[in-house]
């Protein structure tokens, strides 16, 4: 009985051990590649799962999240009123603005994209509109993949210009250590004052099962530019060159596909549609003098053939 009463302590420590250990498992279960995720140890064995808000997609937080899961889960945040994530005022008119995507079983976008309306487009593989507007009977027989994405920034004013070799080494640890991307798909940083350019390049046959989708990562860097990161703990960008921070003021990203857009005359500005409108306005008022001004010339040399063959005719013939 003695001995029973010396392990009652005992077990109630070890009791407390497992329910304070289940404590901080529930409290440190978060997504650290993706803070719009809702995270939970509930499940068998009491391992940390995390889904997709918006889609509720098991996602993989040792890598990051594909694009289109995150664009559907800022609209989810938007309607539901959360403050995870605020739309940036700097809005890169990369497609037709923020929209809730339809997303596959593994992610990745569907080739048509209708937003729950009637209206539907066809979509590249980071997303963004490759074809004019059309009804539900709009079809899109592929989805085209993006290969090249040019990332062009322009950095706030600085006391010298950045060294071009140390920045380049910077933005490539950046994106092979931040965002997982193999060093091959940066293929090369650009720099002339205050201009930067990034260029990530991956082709179907080059990418393997598991690497990071150039898409996801130059929506990562995007959204760390903007202020808005997507990793827990982290609010944006925070690069240094040689202890000099990298300020970024504009951002510009061009999407380069494996095959062309298919767009017509209705994907034109109107500011360009009122250029063309003038020079066709002026054309057809040029072939218009023209042809008045030689109908006038026409008009008197006739004039000027019937007065001479008149006085001809009136001439006394010999």
């Amino acid at each position: 009985m003695a001995r029973g009463s010396e392990l009652a302590p005992l077990i109630l420590l070890l009791l407390l051990a497992v329910v304070t250990r289940f404590c901080v498992a529930q409290t440190d279960c978060k997504c650290p590649t993706n803070k719009m995720t809702v995270c939970s140890s509930e499940s068998p064995g009491g391992a940390c799962q995390c889904r997709a808000i918006g889609s509720q997609v098991l996602v993989n937080c040792s890598t990051l999240t594909s694009k289109c899961l995150l664009l559907k889960a800022r609209m989810s945040a938007q309607k539901s009123g959360r403050t995870l994530v605020k739309p940036s005022e700097h809005a890169i008119v990369d497609n037709d603005g923020l929209y809730d995507p339809d997303c596959d079983d593994k992610g990745h976008f569907k080739a048509r994209q209708c937003n729950q309306t009637s209206v539907c487009w066809c979509v590249n593989s980071v997303g963004v509109r490759r074809t004019d507007k059309g009804d539900l009977s709009l079809r899109c027989d592929e989805l085209v993949r993006t290969h090249h994405i040019l990332i062009e920034l322009s950095h706030r004013p600085t006391n010298r210009a950045f060294n071009h070799s140390d920045l380049d080494s910077e933005l490539r640890r950046l994106f092979k250590e931040r965002y997982q991307l193999r060093p091959n798909f940066l293929s090369a940083v650009h720099y002339e004052e205050p201009t930067i350019q990034i260029e990530l390049r991956q082709n179907a046959s080059q990418k393997s099962l598991g690497d990071v989708d150039i898409a996801d990562a130059a929506y990562y860097f995007e959204r760390d530019i903007k202020g808005e990161s997507l990793f827990t703990g982290l609010r944006g960008l925070d690069v240094q060159v040689r202890g000099e921070p990298l300020h970024v003021e504009r951002t510009l990203i061009y999407y380069l596909d494996e095959k062309p857009p298919q767009f017509s005359m209705k994907r034109l500005t109107a500011g360009l549609i009122a250029v063309i409108v003038v020079v066709v306005v002026a054309l057809v008022a040029g072939v218009v003098v023209l042809v008045i001004t030689n109908r006038r010339k026409s008009g008197k040399y006739r004039k000027v053939e019937l007065k001479e063959l008149g006085e001809m005719r009136s001439e006394p013939s010999l």
